[in-house]
């Protein structure tokens, strides 16, 4: 058996986790949201506010974390992901960015969407 398969890249299977991740970091931190409830436009009385300055984010915001989740999962279906790699580590680094996207998007972005409501 002939053991001198190309070495594949350490980073292959994780661009849209890597990129995504940042581009979604970088856009919450340029929208600069409110993050202490004392900070909303409606401390101390009804009704909902927005975190963010432009309230069309309260939409935008879920949508473009949806679509880094599913560029995730479908990266790590691609052929050129498994290339020269066991079964075992495809699975294992495919759990482990599929999990991490959705702790990302799901678990910390709707604090966000929240602490004005």
């Amino acid at each position: 058996m002939n053991d001198d398969h190309a070495r594949p890249p350490p980073l292959s299977g994780l661009w849209s986790f890597i990129v995504g991740g940042v581009g979604l970091v970088a856009l919450t931190v340029g929208l600069d949201p409110i993050t202490r409830p004392e900070d909303c436009p409606n401390y101390g009385g009804n009704g909902n506010a927005s975190a963010f300055s432009n309230p069309v984010w309260d939409l935008y915001l879920p949508i473009l974390a949806l679509g880094w989740v599913v560029l995730v999962v479908l990266e790590q279906a691609l052929p050129v992901t498994r290339r020269n790699r066991s079964r075992i580590d495809i699975a294992t680094r495919a759990a482990t960015v599929v999990i991490l996207s959705l702790v990302g998007s799901c678990g910390l972005l709707p604090w966000l969407m929240i602490v004005c409501h």
